[in-house]
């Protein structure tokens, strides 16, 4: 397993903390400061089966004041979050060939 993890954001330590307390080894990824690339963002969109929108946080400063009003396509979607990204939604815990926005402590107990 493999965590995208910022350890700013209370949901992504509450994550951090579900896989130790279960004894899961994992991989910590700190993706604000080591940036997914575009590819990377590709494919783990297919691994989350999102579209790129979906894994925009649509609420943070960045996206309202910038993008928000903007009628971009998936290429500029995926391009802005290797660009920002802040704006990639967390926790993300990769396992194979899936993977899973971890928000949610119950979605975590059946990844388990």
């Amino acid at each position: 397993m493999t965590i995208l993890h910022n350890p700013r954001c209370g949901k992504s330590r509450q994550c951090l903390a579900f896989l130790e307390e279960n004894n899961k080894e994992f991989t910590i990824i700190k993706y604000l400061e080591n940036p997914l690339t575009f590819e990377e963002i590709k494919k783990l969109l297919a691994k989350l089966k999102l579209t790129p929108i979906e894994l925009v946080r649509q609420k943070e400063s960045i996206w309202v004041e910038h993008f928000k009003s903007k009628n971009l396509t998936d290429t500029e979607i995926i391009q802005t979050l290797a660009e920002n990204p802040i704006l990639i939604e967390r926790p993300i815990v990769i396992d194979g060939d899936n993977a899973y926005i971890a928000r949610d402590e119950n979605m975590l107990k059946n990844l388990i």
